[in-house]
């Protein structure tokens, strides 16, 4: 069984995956088609909406396969916006 990753900071993961996706202007149809034909992996419209919305968790190799298509690295898939970095910052000193 593939290991997946949990979002833990809310929905940065699917919205830095969404931001990466409109930087290359890329409708998300044309990632799902590459994902399925460049990488087998099997994916619905559904789902590739939902790991966006962050309501969905994500297997490694789908963010390998992303990584390749949108040519970033992962850092840039789990990159924090400055205000969710504050957020987890005041909530360690709790």
């Amino acid at each position: 069984m593939e290991k997946k990753i949990i979002q833990t900071n809310g929905d940065e993961i699917g919205h830095n995956i969404r931001r990466l996706r409109k930087q290359k202007k890329l409708k998300a149809v044309d990632v799902i088609s590459k994902l399925q034909q460049e990488s087998g992996i099997e994916i619905t419209a559904y789902s590739f909406s939902k790991i966006e919305n962050g309501t969905q968790n994500v297997t490694v190799s789908f963010l390998r396969a992303l990584t390749h298509i949108l040519e970033c690295d992962f850092n840039d898939i789990f990159e924090l916006s400055e205000a969710s970095y504050y957020n987890k910052k005041e909530n360690r000193k709790k």
